[in-house]
């Protein structure tokens, strides 16, 4: 992406990003859809009760994918193949430690994390079911996501579509397996996650090391402290960001608890169907972290206003199609989720929710953009103050006026935070201090050894 049409690059790299992130929600929204039509209300309700649990561990491994994958883009536009294999390789063994510790600590803190949002006692025992399982399978989870982000860093968002793919037909397959014949309620729709997320991340290590041997260097240390100290430094805030994000659904999640079943059955449908129709207006963003990384590693910064404003344009095209989509079907596409005995209250508060929201999708999707120019120049205090201050205005709106609008603030809470966030990273980018925060490769990577 540091060379030719800029407009030409970002789309063929984007579409299959796209899709790619598509199919990974594809994997809970079809686990929805499943239980809540074959198992009923109930059962759909405990599936959303762990969302807020479970989309922010996805979230972390996202974050620590895209935090080590603005490192090996910029390294990969400087044509500096050593030093790149070395970040791989220090990312990838770092990042089976610390989810190999996560996965335990989440085995041991389950029920408590239940107990802590206010799960409803009748669906109590499958939310707190369904974790467990879903805990069992983090390093595939953080395998996964780590895999997809060196590829994408190395302008590859094919391979990562390809793997999802399959897995997502293995997903549906084993999720009807499970549910359908062999009766197993939430426990099936879990296990059948954590078997397709493991079968994605061992087909994407066996692509990515023959991706590697084509790309011939001198030696490379297998662990550099230097570049892991780099990766820290702009992880650690993309992984907060990223987290920020679900802790604020997890907080507000404990805030649509009060409201009963029917309400969180409703409530999940629409997280569920909102969280795949954002997946395009943040893969844009994603890309344009890579897309400068690349260019600011290869001097060319010329280059990064013009893909700003390609990128801009593809967000907001996106954002107002999928608007007008939500807008139209929204209610029907509730109904997906919910069987024939299910309350006109969880039909209504879902597609409440999304003609809302969708709203103001545009302003979701520039916000996005503009977060991902400054992630990719690793201005990491302005992209992490936009996040915090997202996260502050949507948990207080939720908390303070819940009771006194029976729970429909959290409605407009997202919007509101939204635009906030856009407003600061916006002025940030037009003021222009992200340029001298850039740090070339060469002076944080170490002199790497061998072995």
């Amino acid at each position: 992406m540091t060379s030719g049409n800029p407009a030409k690059a970002l789309i063929a790299f984007t579409v299959p990003m796209v899709c790619g992130n598509l199919f990974q929600q594809l994997y809970n929204i079809v686990d929805s859809i499943i239980v809540g039509k074959f198992v009923g209300e109930d059962a759909l309700a405990a599936v959303g009760a762990s969302t807020a649990i479970t989309m922010l561990f996805v979230m972390v491994a996202n974050g620590t994918g895209i935090g080590c994958s603005i490192i090996i883009s910029n390294l990969f536009g400087a044509q500096d193949i050593r030093r790149m294999k070395s970040a791989i390789s220090t990312a990838l063994w770092s990042i089976l430690a610390v989810s190999a510790v996560m996965s335990l600590l989440g085995l041991g803190i389950n029920q408590w994390i239940m107990h802590l949002i206010g799960t409803p006692k009748n669906i109590f025992d499958d939310a707190a079911a369904y974790m467990r399982i879903y805990f069992m399978g983090f390093v595939f989870l953080f395998l996964y996501n780590a895999f997809s982000a060196i590829f994408n860093a190395l302008g590859d968002s094919k391979k990562p579509l390809l793997f999802l793919f399959f897995s997502s037909v293995l997903n549906i397959a084993l999720d009807l397996l499970t549910v359908v014949h062999f009766g197993m309620g939430v426990r099936g729709v879990a296990w059948a996650t954590l078997i397709a997320q493991a079968s994605s991340a061992v087909l994407s290590f066996f692509f990515l090391l023959r991706k590697l041997r084509h790309m011939p260097c001198e030696p490379f240390a297998r662990f550099d402290r230097a570049l892991l100290k780099r990766m820290v430094i702009v992880a650690i805030p993309t992984v907060l960001q990223q987290s920020i994000v679900s802790v604020g659904m997890l907080l507000v999640q404990s805030v649509v608890n009060r409201f009963g079943s029917s309400f969180l059955a409703g409530y999940t449908a629409a997280i569920k169907l909102d969280s795949i129709a954002i997946v395009p207006m943040v893969a844009v963003g994603n890309a344009a972290s890579t897309y400068v990384a690349q260019n600011l590693g290869a001097g060319r910064l010329d280059r990064i206003k013009h893909g700003y404003r390609i990128c801009l344009a593809m967000a907001v095209g996106i954002a107002l199609f999928i608007a007008v989509l939500m807008q139209l079907a929204g209610g029907t596409m509730i109904r997906w989720f919910l069987d024939k005995d299910s309350s006109a209250r969880a039909i209504e508060v879902g597609t409440s929710y999304l003609r809302i929201v969708s709203g103001f999708y545009f302003v979701m999707g520039t916000m996005n953009v503009s977060c991902g120019i400054l992630r990719g120049a690793a201005d990491m205090k302005w992209f992490l103050a936009g996040s915090l201050v997202n996260l502050t205005v949507r948990v207080v709106l939720s908390y303070v006026l819940a009771d006194v609008t029976s729970g429909y603030v959290i409605m407009w809470a997202n919007p509101v935070g939204w635009g906030i966030c856009l407003l600061i990273v916006v002025a940030r980018y037009f003021q222009g201090g992200w340029k001298k925060k850039y740090l070339p490769s060469s002076e944080y990577a170490g002199a790497a050894g061998t072995a």
